[in-house]
């Protein structure tokens, strides 16, 4: 696995939206602990100016709902949630990223073998 820091910016935004959309499949969140779960994932550190965009847009799209909660002891948090059309557009872009990365790996794969050097 490569570390945090070193994927490329435009593999990230062209995979945030399916990876976003699979952390809300598991319930509402706020956008840090978004980041968290992206950066567990292996994704790095995804600043808010590119998250909160996203998530704008998502809801924007009427695939996202967002519920201001009261913070415990601090600020509230905004909250994030998918809503039926956003967890239907989500199974769909998992598997439509699964195609593209096996179609991807099909491809990139002859280049870590032998077979994908040139004579």
């Amino acid at each position: 696995m490569q570390s945090e820091q070193s994927w490329p910016s435009e593999w990230l935004r062209g995979v945030l939206e399916v990876c976003v959309s699979r952390i809300l499949l598991d319930g509402p969140s706020y956008g840090y602990a978004i980041t968290q779960a992206l950066a567990e994932a292996g994704l790095g550190d995804v600043k808010g100016g590119t998250l909160y965009p996203l998530l704008g847009r998502l809801e924007e799209a009427g695939r996202v709902e967002v519920e201001w909660r009261p913070g415990e002891g601090g600020p509230g948090r905004k909250y994030f949630a998918l809503t039926t059309a956003g967890r239907e557009h989500a199974q769909r872009l998992a598997a439509d990223w699964a195609e593209f990365t096996d179609t991807t790996r099909a491809l990139t794969d002859a280049a870590l073998t032998d077979s994908g050097r040139a004579s």
